[in-house]
């Protein structure tokens, strides 16, 4: 799982707090940690791999560009999946060498592997984890600037200098004050921690407070743009605009589930913290809640990245296509260029599932007015809202 308090874990001075959580049953959390990052990695893995069932091959189509969100989304599945990884490779060596993950807790030792890999897998997990926060954000921001017509492809590489800036940024700034002056030596008290605290979970707060708020104007902006100047609302766009609504529901509801522990852990623990007697009777309720959002924190961080691609793209199916050459040899082409065939199809509505190195049966899912539901609600780009227009024009004749 990912917290700050296992980058605290490294200091041989830990607070209380850290070393009651951490040290309970660490055998039996690491198993369920490894059990859980495995799960997770693997349908991840396997959910953003591109398939061929009920698929057509590139080749009968012309491949587009995907949209800036697209891009985004699966940038966040490829933080989630090497977050995860980092779990998985950490609770493999904690709960495989017990003995030299205990060299840790040793003051002055002269020791550097177990601190140096302590430091260095919690750092991984937070990067990463961070990262996938901070892109989670950058789409927030994105599908409302691109409803508003005010982003487009150019803006992925300013995604990318924020993103990782910041994640980098943030990530050696709060080690940097946590471990002064030395590892072996960190500052006792809760003052110097704090900054690694903020570090940690201002990204976090970003997407549950921020998000919605984006969401919600974007969906709002969606509706209005569908109804356009003459005021005309179909049952379909109407369909459409609340599969858009459902699915921003779902990848905020993955968000709350599997990071909403961690700050409700966070705060129990600062709370021990602050209690002069920790172990006192009276705190026995507060110190079972910790354990208990620990071990959930265990179950359901790592399984972020496989929920994040059931809330981005549903049920991808096991029948991977491995036939990636071929979608090599294709060259892009604008999105402005491409034609409305006469069935009503158009590939660039498709997007998002490019980059999986499919394109879906056009003659399937279509709904009538001539949109593929499942690719639009998948991203909101601008090939969804020219296409859209185009339609319209083509009812409206």
């Amino acid at each position: 799982m990912a917290s700050p308090r296992l980058e605290t874990f490294c200091c041989p001075n830990r607070d209380d707090a850290t070393a009651f959580v951490v040290g309970f049953q660490p055998r039996f959390f690491n198993a369920i940690c490894i059990g859980s990052a495995a799960v997770s990695l693997l349908l991840t893995i396997l959910q953003i791999a591109p398939k061929r069932r009920s698929y057509r091959r590139l080749s009968q189509y012309p491949l587009q560009k995907p949209a800036s969100s697209s891009r985004i989304l699966f940038i966040v599945s490829l933080c989630d999946i090497l977050g995860c990884l980092g779990i998985l490779i950490r609770s493999t060596v904690w709960l495989g060498s017990p003995s030299f993950i205990s060299k840790i807790s040793v003051l002055n030792t002269t020791e550097v592997w177990p601190a140096a890999f302590c430091v260095g897998s919690s750092m991984w997990i937070q990067l990463f984890y961070s990262a996938s926060f901070w892109w989670a954000f950058c789409y927030g921001i994105d599908v409302y600037l691109v409803v508003k017509r005010s982003a487009g492809l150019s803006t992925i590489v300013l995604y990318h200098m924020i993103t990782w800036g910041l994640a980098v940024l943030l990530c050696v700034e709060g080690v940097a004050m946590l471990y002064y002056p030395t590892i072996s030596s960190c500052e006792n008290g809760l003052e110097h921690a704090v900054p690694h605290y903020i570090t940690t979970y201002v990204p976090l707060l970003l997407v549950l407070l921020i998000n919605p708020v984006l969401f919600g104007r974007t969906v709002a902006t969606v509706t209005s743009l569908l109804k356009g100047r003459q005021g005309i609302y179909t049952e379909n766009e109407r369909r459409l605009g609340m599969e858009i609504k459902i699915k921003f529901f779902k990848i905020m509801l993955v968000f709350f589930i599997c990071w909403l522990p961690n700050l409700i852990n966070e705060s129990i623990l600062f709370y021990l913290e602050m209690q002069e007697d920790f172990k006192g009777s009276h705190l026995k309720n507060a110190r079972n809640a910790a354990l208990i959002t620990w071990f959930i924190m265990g179950i359901l961080n790592p399984m972020q990245g496989f929920l994040n691609t059931l809330a981005f793209y549903g049920w991808t199916g096991f029948n991977i296509d491995f036939s990636i050459q071929s979608s090599r040899e294709i060259p892009w082409e604008s999105a402005s260029t491409s034609a409305v065939p006469a069935d009503g199809y158009n590939p660039t509505m498709s997007s998002s599932l490019n980059y999986q190195g499919c394109t879906p049966d056009k003659k399937k899912g279509l709904s009538g007015n001539g949109y593929h539901r499942a690719d639009t609600i998948s991203v909101l780009s601008e090939e969804m809202i020219a296409q859209h227009r185009k339609m319209r024009r083509i009812l409206k004749t």
